[in-house]
């Protein structure tokens, strides 16, 4: 009896000893799958970022060049040509770090390189006017960059829908290696697919964005002089925006840095709320609801409208619309300021509609804040017939007007603007300084059915 206990408690300890070890090489096989699963994860990540950095770089390029084409000021020409030479040279170094080594795109780098060359030759003959056979091969240049920035803003379009997997080295090359048959000479390379891009990185709002940089450590003009307020007061300021009861309205966060301010949410309409408002003045900052918005009853017409009624009685009066966006029923809508009949594009005030109810679920200030001021405003020097001659050939005015346009620093430039059309019925906006007469600015619209987008 004794050996039969001790044969069952030897085979127990066996099957014990089995099941342990079976269970520690599943444990070690899991922690393999798992390391695997992170490094592809990790290599996935480092691919989407180099292919991010490529349809930046390739967009920054086709910009350049399509806004050289038209550039008369000898500065501003030599500025573009170096920022296509810095693009072109960033999309190369991106390219090198995508996973497509088994797929022919030497040319696709040739034509990074020889277009990047040919920018930094023109850079250095920045004064002389364009030859016609430069203009021509600068044309084509920038059709063959336009329609490579496309397709790469399709593909990123389809790696962040999942659709597309970055090491799928088949899949891309089935969409990468299409060359264009047609050839150019020297400027050959590969175009990919003519589409109409489903990804857009680049554009934003007009005149947010472009001018970004002139912000950045500057005291908020509009706010000079006034007091600072307690969070109550923040409080009952976030509460009047929505014309309710300070009391729904909880304290969320409180913002440091150039602009501070307190943040608060409440429940209205249907959704969550968020609301910025300044401890300077106490002037609301931002505001973003988060409510889905139902199918639209308004019109984008309607909507630019009410949004300029509402924004009058917020306390902005003599506020001029510039352009608009509309995105899943909720349309955001550019104001600037005027002053002696110009249109101040710093002061830039957002307001978001949604079509469906005509309420507000988006604000935004912090450009009008910082930058809103009575300005100095100078007479113009050189008249506006003098003034479009400087807008290049190609393009036919539609129509003028005065403009304050930030640059680099805490610099403003009085300017006259001109909104024009190309020859392939495209819009661009072509400013001059109205002191010197020459071309200060060169922005691109793009244009459909949702509003206009700016680069």
């Amino acid at each position: 009896m004794k050996q039969f206990f001790a044969g069952r408690r030897a085979r127990v300890r066996l099957v014990s000893f089995l099941a342990a070890g079976g269970a520690v090489l599943a444990g070690l096989a899991l922690q393999g799958q798992l390391q695997a699963r992170q490094a592809r994860q990790a290599l996935a990540q480092h691919y989407q970022y180099a292919f991010s950095e490529l349809t930046a770089a390739a967009a920054q390029l086709d910009s350049a060049l399509q806004k050289g084409l038209y550039a008369t000021s000898p500065s501003l020409r030599a500025a573009l040509w170096a920022q296509a030479f810095r693009s072109a040279l960033s999309a190369q170094t991106a390219l090198g770090n995508l996973p497509y080594g088994n797929v022919e795109l030497a040319q696709t780098a040739a034509f990074l390189a020889k277009t990047g060359d040919y920018a930094i030759s023109l850079a250095r003959d920045a004064g002389e006017e364009l030859s016609q056979a430069e203009w021509d091969t600068l044309s084509d240049l920038s059709g063959r960059a336009e329609r490579l920035s496309l397709s790469l803003q399709e593909i990123q379009g389809d790696l962040y829908a999942g659709t597309l997997e970055p090491e799928d080295l088949y899949a891309a090359q089935d969409q990468l290696s299409r060359t264009d048959g047609g050839g150019a000479g020297e400027a050959s390379g590969t175009t990919y697919q003519d589409i109409e891009a489903q990804f857009s990185e680049l554009p934003t709002l007009i005149y947010d964005g472009p001018f970004s940089d002139h912000l950045s450590g500057r005291a908020a003009l509009a706010l000079e002089g006034l007091e600072e307020v307690s969070r109550e007061e923040a409080q009952a300021a976030a509460a009047r925006f929505f014309s309710l009861s300070p009391a729904l309205f909880s304290p969320t966060s409180e913002g440091n840095g150039a602009l501070p301010t307190y943040g608060f949410s409440a429940v209205v309409d249907g959704g969550e709320v968020w609301v910025e408002v300044t401890r300077t003045g106490g002037r609301v900052l931002s505001v973003l609801n988060s409510r889905a918005v139902g199918p639209a009853r308004l019109s984008q017409e309607e909507g630019v409208a009410l949004a300029a009624r509402q924004l009058e009685a917020l306390g902005y009066p003599g506020m001029a619309e510039t352009y608009f966006m509309e995105q899943e029923g909720r349309l955001t809508v550019n104001f600037a300021s005027v002053q002696d009949g110009a249109v101040c594009y710093p002061d830039l005030i957002k307001v978001t509609v949604a079509l469906d109810t005509g309420s507000i679920v988006g604000f935004e200030a912090r450009n009008y804040l910082m930058s809103h001021t009575l300005r100095d405003l100078p007479a113009p020097a050189v008249t506006r017939e003098q003034a479009q001659r400087q807008v290049g050939g190609g393009l036919t005015i539609q129509n003028s007007r005065l403009a304050v346009i930030p640059t680099a620093g805490a610099y403003e430039v009085l300017c006259y603007e001109f909104q024009c059309e190309t020859a392939a019925g495209e819009h661009c906006l072509i400013y001059v300084d109205a002191q010197t007469g020459e071309e200060e600015q060169i922005l691109l619209l793009l244009e459909d059915e949702s509003g206009t987008l700016v680069r």
